[in-house]
């Protein structure tokens, strides 16, 4: 892997991205940061990370004839790849939370940002923001945040974290290359936080409602069913999912 380590910068996807308009940049560039100063999550929301206790990186990855149906699958891949680091380093109750949040329980542990190059029909290369909280013990701001240290009792080498998450991504999205969209989303849907309970769902307009998760369309939407007992889809910019 191309690595690339930084003291400090804003975010590291704005980095990665500013680099590739101005020098080329191979597959699987890796961007690392010591402290990021204005991190970014899903829907415009700020990660906050203690400077040199967590993971905050950014991967390249380059597309080759990969349509714009294939979006969500980049999500699910290194959703599931995660998923499998952080279960072999024995992580209780992990889950993931729609579209791509990591829970050890009910506290977050890990957020997924990806930002997409479009090219004509074709998806041409993502940018995939990891902020992984590893051995930072005090979250003051975040109420639902945990740790690996906090859970697994111990500290965590980052590096030897880091390499064992891009070796496992290298694996996931390389599922990209001949997908099996229905078998893909059976493991992401057998792992998605509340999935055939009852939960909490918010609107933009703050309203409430209860619904039962049911899972995922093709292009990633949620499928709740309602009171009604009929189902409604719903974006990431249509909803939130309540702990």
């Amino acid at each position: 892997m191309n690595r690339i380590k930084l003291s400090a910068t804003e975010s590291t996807n704005s980095y990665l991205k500013q680099l590739m308009t101005s020098t080329k940049v191979v597959d699987f560039t890796v961007v690392t940061a010591v402290e990021q100063t204005k991190g970014r999550g899903q829907v415009n929301s700020n990660w906050e990370s203690e400077a040199g206790k967590n993971l905050t990186f950014s991967v390249l990855k380059l597309h080759k004839e990969l349509g714009l149906e294939g979006h969500f699958l980049i999500s699910i891949c290194v959703s599931l790849a995660l998923y499998q680091v952080l279960s072999s380093l024995g992580v209780p109750r992990l889950s993931i939370k729609w579209p791509n949040d990591i829970l050890s329980g009910t506290s977050k542990i890990c957020g997924i940002l990806i930002e997409n190059s479009i090219g004509g029909q074709e998806i041409k290369s993502s940018v995939i923001g990891i902020g992984l909280n590893v051995n930072q013990i005090a979250f003051l701001n975040q109420p639902k945040a945990s740790s690996l240290k906090l859970i697994l009792n111990r500290e965590l080498d980052l590096e030897e974290l880091l390499d064992l998450i891009v070796k496992q991504l290298s694996i996931s999205l390389s599922q990209l290359q001949k997908p099996n969209w229905n078998l893909m989303r059976e493991n992401y849907e057998s792992l998605l936080f509340k999935k055939d309970i009852p939960a909490t769902f918010q609107e933009p307009n703050s309203s409430l409602f209860t619904g039962i998760l049911q899972g995922i369309t093709k292009e990633g939407k949620l499928r709740v069913l309602l009171d009604n007992d009929k189902i409604m889809e719903y974006g990431l910019k249509q909803v939130t999912l309540h702990y």
